[in-house]
């Protein structure tokens, strides 16, 4: 074995001078930089929907993943600007063909009812997440890892046991691959690689998530939780870096509309909200100190309907670039949102670390000549005014998608005379919906499990658990998995982004940045995290 990376947890030994209830009297200091901290550590902000799930083996929802931070450690953790820093594990060891970690766990690592973590706790966790019998809508992510016997686990071919991932002792996780993944350590952030108590799952079964059930390794335990209206977190006095914590509670509101929570946001009711669309601009010049845009790693798209049974209209690759050809993108991201996003012509963010955005043909375009090859493609399809196209699109209820959709729903009737029924779903139902293909058009968004093109690409792949679209394509599949082994995977990445170009399976809106109103007081955002992971453990409040 060769030791390949060894992290050791810096920080706290920085960090260690001062003790939690220091926090608590509004005159101490933060001990990195000697802020004077507020009294009140405690942090409100505004989600626009309640999470499907807050088991980590069966969360999907990137709302979800903030929650699932707090609430848990996995392996690794990411730092202010995305780069790996340890969490359970102090670091790891690499065989020389990079197929085997090994990890070693911290001695002082602790569930909330003072139970060691254990390198067990990740064995049961990944396998549990990977059984057909949970039946994850996330254990995709196990066979993206490239864990061994992965895929025959998650069809129910081999028994859980048979997974790639062993608990050598209780402070060291061997993992086997079966192909060499440079970003695998990466991958390790995200909740599906999270451990969880076997124990508390086998006593409460699905209620092991409930207020008083949930026994978590994370900085904070959940203290209250209403659906559909609030979640509430507060510091897990077991958590092995709690003295280091300084936030003592934290609640995500639910609140559907943008507008409604921006006014609360206003009135000092919360600490964070999200910008609606195309208000930006005003409010980035009234509360300069507040307002925020900083490229985000997520992908706006539409998704078309792909299989057997679908619209037949929308099988007709020439109907649907046509509609992708007709969006004007700039006005979207100029007009309708106006907050730092930019026009996409690939799946995957133009930020992503890595990667060179391929020359597109539809992005070099005026949108004039888009919007006429468009028409001559929908007339070449059989679709003009004596014969007019309808399609349904539906979205999940929310203004900013509402305002991207009648937008774009204007341009294909003013460009290409289609009739567009518009329709929200509350997020579940529309979860739902798209999974059990109940859609023609459908409101897509992705958000990168980690800082590689393949976060986003690899929905493309046939059996992806995300492919909404059934969209399969051979080539692209075989494209894909050569990626895995190559040492620059860029020209494969180009060729799976023209073949979505020229398929278009999906469309391509606009690539994210976070749009967000943070109050004055609150410290340690992570802004350059791309992926704006954040942990409540590193925000702070400051006096005024």
């Amino acid at each position: 074995m060769t030791l390949k990376t060894k992290m050791m947890a810096t920080t706290a030994a920085v960090l260690i001078a001062s003790g939690g209830m220091v926090y608590a009297d509004g005159h101490a200091t933060h001990p990195e930089t000697g802020e004077t901290l507020a009294s009140d550590q405690t942090f409100t902000y505004r989600d626009l929907d309640e999470s499907p799930s807050i088991d980590p083996g069966v969360a999907e929802d990137s709302a979800g993943g903030d929650i699932l931070r707090d609430l848990f450690e996995g392996l690794m953790n990411q730092d202010a600007d995305g780069n790996l820093v340890p969490g359970v594990a102090t670091g790891y060891e690499v065989s020389d063909d990079n197929l085997v970690y090994t990890f070693t766990l911290r001695d002082n690592a602790k569930w909330s009812n003072g139970d060691p973590v254990t390198a067990g706790d990740f064995e049961y966790a990944w396998k549990r997440a990977a059984s057909p019998e949970l039946a994850s809508p996330y254990s995709w992510f196990i066979e993206l890892m490239a864990l061994e016997n992965a895929s025959e686990v998650i069809a129910g071919d081999v028994e859980p046991s048979e997974l790639g991932v062993t608990a050598i002792d209780d402070a060291t996780l061997e993992v086997r691959l079966t192909q060499p993944l440079p970003y695998f350590p990466q991958m390790l952030t995200h909740f599906t690689t999270f451990p969880v108590p076997q124990a508390t799952i086998e006593e409460f079964g699905a209620d092991w998530t409930k207020p008083g059930n949930m026994v978590s390794n994370g900085a904070y335990v959940l203290t209250e939780h209403v659906p559909q209206e609030k979640l509430v977190r507060e510091r897990n006095e077991m958590y092995w870096d709690n003295q280091n914590t300084i936030l003592e509670k934290v609640t995500s509101l639910v609140i559907n509309d943008e507008g409604v929570a921006l006014t609360r946001y206003l009135a000092g009711e919360l600490d964070r909200t999200d910008v609606p669309a195309g208000q930006f601009p005003r409010l980035a010049e009234e509360y300069p100190e507040q307002a925020v845009s900083v490229p985000l790693a997520c992908s706006y798209y539409y998704m078309f309907n792909l299989r057997d049974g679908a619209p037949e209209e929308l099988q007709d690759a020439n109907v649907r670039k046509a509609l992708s050809l007709a969006i004007d993108r700039d006005i979207i991201v100029e007009n309708v949102l106006a907050g730092g996003q930019k026009p996409a012509y690939t799946f995957t963010h133009w930020a992503t670390a890595g990667f060179e955005t391929p020359d597109i043909p539809m992005a070099t375009m005026t949108q004039d000549e888009r919007n006429a090859m468009a028409q001559e493609l929908l007339t070449e399809a059989g679709y003009g005014s004596d014969n007019p196209l309808s399609v349904d699109l539906v979205y999940n209820t929310s203004e900013s998608h509402k305002s991207v959709a009648v937008a774009i729903s204007q341009m294909w009737k003013q460009t290409l005379g289609v009739e567009t029924t518009l329709a929200n779903q509350e997020w579940q139902t529309f979860l739902e919906a798209r999974s059990n293909g109940d859609f023609d058009i459908a409101r897509g968004g992705w958000c990168a499990d980690y800082n590689e093109a393949s976060t986003f690409l690899d929905l493309m792949q046939s059996e992806s658990g995300y492919n909404d679209s059934k969209y399969v394509n051979a080539d692209v599949d075989a494209l894909l998995a050569e990626a895995k082994t190559a040492d620059n995977p860029q020209a494969n990445y180009d060729a799976v982004e023209e073949a979505i170009a020229k398929d278009t399976p999906i469309i391509p809106i606009y690539h994210y940045a976070s749009v967000k109103m943070f109050a004055e007081d609150l410290k340690g955002w992570p802004f350059n995290n791309f992926q704006q992971n954040w942990y409540s453990r590193d925000l702070y409040k400051v006096a005024e």
